[in-house]
């Protein structure tokens, strides 16, 4: 308790009330939408968010004579309960419209809309007000931008999972970096993310969305969220290929390394080019799109079973653009879906479970381990092999052609391990709660990984809206901690975190 004495926590309610602050004001952005759609709901959706706005106001005005520091602890409670109450807030336009009655499925929709899961309880998404609809697809935006300025500019500076390596790459002071002053970088990832999530609702509307249609997917896509307007999701638009096709290449962007796109905009293209993680990643996408491509054509009867609409340009372009697009989906955790991939082959159904391991790039919206993590495990488990046989050498595993530090090396195995055991547990507890083993496996894969579609009773085209409602907490929960990279939540379990410093 004496630990707690000595927390700042006036500024942690003052950054909260911050944020409700500005979540209220996201709501009745989504009122203007209910009011310009006359969808009934308009004035529901004005009083959840002046409601919302008055919470967070208040709270900051209680809280305005508050010391200006933040230290580790504050930080890994400004962001763990930043998360919470906001998603606690977030319910409010469910609840106040009564297009989700009960507060543990409107939890659980907003919770996984803030952490970009797509994991949704609606059984009827297009009887769902407009207004709501929007609200929806903002929860993904405003997550995704959230976990953009969490990995560039506060993780690092927590030492969350191995992110210290990405300060180095990033944020720091110095010729390659992004910027030396985080609340620049923000400012500069704020702008990449909603130029890229204009550019792509222009070039959704001009390929045939109506524009309500497309700024929403642009809003799930570049906040790798998944929410959708259409109870099919992508694949009402299997008959419009250029449609998948322009969410595929917004995907594949969203699943990269934002700094990179900065980096590109600068014109320093040698430096996306070099990058270990980018050539891993861009690598990993071909190799599995081929192979669940070749799946797909020669194996998969994906004419009838799987697609919604009849196939155009021949059977193998739609497997090819249906191999890409769920490799990409499941990969950068985007989890939207143009085909029902259980259906395909047993062994594509395990394939794209084992996909939702990987993840996308470190400083992406992507939740999952991040492909940096993986490409030094594999090398630091290699280099073990020469360590055997000299025992007495120094070998460091590299990283764009940089020695990675051992505490650094160590972080990252530890992260893994946790991240393994958080999903053994998950699995566990979903078998607990009365799941039968192939849904409690895939839901805590997916969740954990911020997914969205799963395997079993949640898959692809199945929603979590039939789980128990202690299931759909125990979900929650996993969706938090996987998107806030384990630790940050994790270590408020932990007594010595209470303890005197």
């Amino acid at each position: 308790m004496r630990a707690l004495s000595k927390l700042n926590i006036k500024i942690i309610f003052h950054l909260m009330g911050l944020l409700l602050v500005v979540n209220g004001g996201f709501i009745l952005i989504a009122a203007l939408v209910s009011y310009l759609y006359a969808d009934g709901v308009v004035m529901e959706m004005f009083l959840a968010g002046i409601v919302g706005s008055m919470i967070g106001g208040v709270i900051m005005f209680l809280t305005k004579n508050h010391r200006k520091e933040i230290e580790k602890r504050e930080g890994y409670m400004i962001v763990t309960f930043g998360w919470i109450f906001m998603s606690l807030v977030g319910t409010l336009p469910y609840i106040f419209t009564g297009a989700i009655p009960s507060f543990t499925n409107a939890f659980f929709e907003t919770m996984s809309g803030y952490t970009t899961t797509g994991a949704s309880i609606l059984s009827d998404i297009e009887s769902i007000p407009k207004g709501v609809l929007f609200w929806r697809s903002i929860t993904h935006w405003i997550g995704g931008m959230g976990i953009i300025v969490l990995a560039i500019a506060i993780l690092p500076l927590l030492g969350i999972g191995g992110m210290q390596l990405f300060a180095a790459e990033a944020p720091g002071p110095g010729g390659d970096k992004l910027h030396p002053r985080i609340t620049d970088t923000a400012k500069r990832l704020w702008l990449i993310y909603v130029g890229y999530t204009i550019a792509e609702t222009i070039l959704l509307k001009i390929a045939g969305m109506s524009f309500f249609d497309a700024i929403n997917h642009s809003l799930s896509t570049l906040s790798t969220g998944g929410f959708s307007t259409k109870n099919a999701s992508m694949a009402y638009w299997n008959d419009q290929p250029i449609i998948q096709y322009i969410v595929i290449v917004f995907m594949f962007l969203a699943g990269t390394n934002f700094v990179l796109s900065y980096f590109a905009f600068k014109g320093k293209f040698s430096k996306i080019f070099n990058d270990e993680e980018f050539k891993a990643y861009s690598f990993f996408i071909f190799l599995f799109t081929a192979i669940a491509a070749l799946l797909i054509y020669f194996r998969a009867d994906v004419s009838i079973s799987s697609i919604a609409h009849p196939m155009v340009w021949g059977e193998f372009e739609s497997a090819f653009r249906h191999g890409l697009f769920q490799v990409l989906a499941i990969v950068t955790t985007t989890g939207f879906v143009s085909a029902d991939y259980t259906l395909w082959t047993p062994f594509l159904t395990i394939f794209f479970f084992g996909l939702m391991f990987l993840g996308g790039s470190a400083g992406s919206t992507s939740g999952g381990i991040k492909v940096m993590r993986h490409l030094i495990m594999i090398r630091n488990g290699l280099l073990e092999f020469k360590r055997t046989l000299h025992p007495h050498a120094i070998l460091p595993a590299r990283y764009n052609k940089k020695a990675v530090p051992q505490p650094i090396v160590f972080n990252i195995l530890g992260f893994f391990i946790l991240y393994m055991l958080s999903f053994i547990i998950g699995t566990l507890v979903f078998s607990w709660l009365g799941l039968d083993f192939e849904t409690a496996l895939g839901g805590a894969a997916s969740t954990l990984g911020n997914v969205g579609p799963a395997l079993g009773d949640l898959g692809p085209v199945e929603n979590y809206g039939n789980l128990p409602a202690a299931a759909k907490w125990w979900a929650s929960f996993l969706m938090l901690i996987g998107r806030l990279e384990l630790f940050t939540v994790l270590i408020l379990f932990t007594p010595f975190f209470w303890r005197n410093r």
